[in-house]
């Protein structure tokens, strides 16, 4: 089997229990997974099958589609309900106002910086943040760019505030919560977190892992569900080559071709997927045989 399953992942499990339980249910030797998703938050879990595994590096650049949820009035250790308490605040009715509460979120849209979590699995000096914040260790963490490309209040409901936002990749829900929190001169921590888009991948084309042991043994339901690496690249362009260069092409020769630089699929002259080759200066080279 060699594609791309879209699991609607539950909390409590770690992406890394998605696979394996993925893994063992079809009993399949190479299970993957892009775009990692904390045990505490929900949604869209692309799961890479066979040489779909060969995917994630396709994949880890595009952008998210998030809901989140953020708890007003405490600041938390790990910015989510996970955390300890750190500190509290009492809310005035000003900060929870629709219009006042609209204008902030609306101030994130747009290029920034952000200064990701220390409770997260980003490297300084070889090591994870997260390994500094267990051994109480203090360390300098950079703020990295991102863009907010959209964000749309849903709710305000019992000092909580749900919205959903369109962003980069790199982007840390959680402290983007905590920012907002301080921006409306609160506290706040990230309550709950689903994941509802990864670039193409959609939840509501997303089946939870019991569907999948329910119907593992059913072709049809796998067939309809099996997102195909040919169609990972729907939007991308196509390059048709005929026996002498596509032998070239496989063999990592270089192609001159005239075409605008990008990533293109790759067919031979009788129609048939080869798989992905990327176009520099007009050279095309190898990246991707399926």
């Amino acid at each position: 089997m060699d594609g791309i399953l879209i699991i609607n992942k539950e909390k409590g499990y770690s992406s890394h229990d998605v696979v394996y339980k993925v893994r063992k249910i079809l009993n399949e030797k190479k299970v993957g997974h892009a775009g990692t998703l904390d045990p505490n938050a929900t949604g869209v879990l692309v799961i890479l099958i066979g040489k779909g595994t060969r995917l994630s590096k396709y994949l880890i650049e595009h952008d998210k589609t998030y809901i989140a949820t953020i708890k007003l009035g405490e600041k938390r250790t790990t910015k989510d309900e996970e955390g300890e308490i750190l500190n509290k605040k009492n809310i005035n009715k000003y900060t929870l106002q629709k219009e006042n509460v609209e204008k902030v979120l609306q101030s994130f849209v747009g290029e920034q910086m952000q200064i990701p979590p220390i409770y997260s699995a980003i490297k300084v000096n070889g090591k994870k943040l997260y390994e500094y914040a267990l051994n109480n260790e203090s360390v300098e963490i950079k703020p990295r760019k991102i863009i907010i490309y959209d964000i749309e209040l849903l709710n305000i409901a019992d000092e909580e505030i749900k919205f959903k936002v369109k962003c980069s990749k790199g982007t840390y829900i959680r402290a983007l919560c905590e920012d907002i929190a301080e921006k409306l001169d609160n506290l706040g921590y990230m309550k709950e977190l689903e994941r509802t888009k990864l670039d193409i991948f959609d939840i509501e084309k997303s089946f939870k892992l019991e569907e999948l042991e329910k119907n593992k043994n059913d072709c049809k339901f796998i067939e309809e569900h099996l997102i195909k690496i040919e169609d990972v690249f729907k939007r991308n362009k196509s390059i048709i080559l005929d026996e002498q260069n596509l032998n070239k092409f496989l063999n990592g020769v270089k192609l001159n071709i005239k075409k605008e630089d990008g990533i293109y699929k790759i067919y031979s002259e009788k129609n048939k997927f080869i798989g992905i080759g990327i176009l520099n200066s007009n050279f095309l080279k190898r990246d991707l045989i399926i």
